[in-house]
């Protein structure tokens, strides 16, 4: 967990691409951490923030069309923003 704002019930996710590689690896790393913060009583927001400087991500629409909205279960719920920067 990058940030914590428990009066909005909002976590921030930072990661930033590498490489090439790594970007290809960014979604899988932020679906497992939306089904963390999915679970966490505190957390009814996430936002991702993806620095990618050098543009390795080739798709970053696509990567937040898969990746934004409600996520639900029994467990919990958390609703997903994905910026690409």
């Amino acid at each position: 967990m990058d940030f914590l704002l428990p009066a909005y019930e909002l976590v921030i996710e930072t990661k930033i691409v590498r490489d090439r590689q790594h970007a290809g690896k960014i979604g899988n790393e932020l679906i497992i951490d939306i089904e963390h913060y999915r679970k966490h009583p505190g957390c009814k927001w996430l936002w991702c923030v993806v620095y990618d400087p050098d543009q390795n991500i080739t798709n970053a629409q696509g990567l937040k069309t898969d990746l934004e909205g409600k996520r639900s279960s029994k467990d919990g719920e958390v609703t997903v923003r994905v910026f690409v920067l």
